[in-house]
């Protein structure tokens, strides 16, 4: 924890299903029906969904031909990203008009250190309830927020404020939670071990073998055990974590740490000279936006999908940056 003197006020803003409520905004007779937006043509994958469409199990990532499975009577919309990063800007010059300490994450989630501006503005909760109101009166969005002493703390509080879907129905979000100073291991050790930043699948099956469930099981442990059990650098990390204690500060100018392209083909590509040609397509616009952002890179990664959803990545590290696609 930190003491008054260096205490921070940090919100994490996180739009509620964003992809498709921008969607509903005109297209107004699809609200309360099970909206999917993506997972179009035979091997489209879901880009988000709707919380009437969670209550069937879809969500993110998942194969747009399941999610169709799970609910036949949902409404399928293409992509818009042009739009909803128009939609993303606006949303950022209302978290500006509190701070000017905003980190974006994605379009549709931001931090924002908002310790500068309690004197003017009031508590952090106040700011939180006053940025979703802009949000809803400006924009006609919902969003959830968390309130925190730090980082890791406000994007968790952020996730109890969300509302909750299930199949039995959909619960509404408090759109405002705040993990009160002094109650940070109140709120965090009841919470499944998941919840911490770092714990993976491997790391997770490791913790099960020590009978972590917890955040507090794993607390309980100690440094030393997580250390010898994890490795020095992942059992630090895990243990300040699972004390709330996170030091990081809200960056406003957040270096960009990869640049990618993805696409799903409409039918599988099985000639090696296709695979050839997509594959430098695929390279040549890549490397025209490193030009055009003025980077080169020294890792390159391909990452491949197959028909049954299964996937493979290759890296490779090269002696010096580049930014050609030869």
């Amino acid at each position: 924890m930190t003491s008054r003197a260096t205490q921070r006020t940090i919100l994490h803003v996180d739009m509620d299903a964003f992809y498709v409520s921008v969607e509903l905004r005109r297209r107004p007779e699809l609200r309360g029906k099970p909206v999917v937006v993506g997972g179009t043509g035979s091997r489209g994958v879901v880009a988000a969904a709707s919380y009437e469409a969670r209550r069937y199990g879809i969500h993110s990532a998942m194969p747009g031909a399941v999610a169709r499975r799970l609910c036949p009577a949902a409404v399928f919309l293409p992509g818009d990203h042009e739009l909803y990063s128009q939609v993303s800007r606006q949303i950022n010059e209302i978290f500006h008009e509190a701070t000017p300490y905003v980190e974006p994450l994605s379009l549709d989630e931001a931090f924002l250190d908002v310790t500068g501006s309690l004197r003017l503005l009031g508590e952090g909760s106040v700011i939180a309830k006053h940025i979703r109101e802009r949000i809803a009166s400006q924009l006609d969005l919902t969003c959830s927020v968390g309130v925190a002493p730090n980082k890791f703390l406000a994007k968790l509080a952020s996730v109890a404020a969300k509302p909750k879907a299930s199949a039995s129905g959909i619960e509404p979000g408090l759109g405002v939670f705040e993990v009160l100073v002094g109650r940070e291991l109140e709120f965090l050790l009841p919470l499944p071990v998941q919840a911490l930043w770092g714990v993976g699948p491997a790391t997770l099956e490791r913790l099960s073998r020590l009978g972590v469930k917890t955040v507090s099981d794993l607390n309980a442990l100690g440094e030393a055990t997580l250390v010898s059990a994890l490795g020095k650098a992942s059992g630090r990390h895990l243990y300040a974590l699972s004390c709330g204690r996170d030091e990081r500060g809200v960056e406003t100018n957040r270096a960009t740490k990869s640049i990618g392209h993805e696409e799903t083909f409409a039918r599988d590509l099985h000639d090696v000279a296709d695979l050839h040609t997509e594959l430098v397509r695929l390279s040549d616009g890549v490397a025209s936006r490193l030009r055009a952002a003025g980077f080169g890179a020294r890792t390159l990664t391909l990452k491949v999908r197959f028909a049954g959803f299964t996937t493979i990545t290759r890296s490779t590290t090269l002696p010096s940056p580049v930014a050609t696609a030869a």
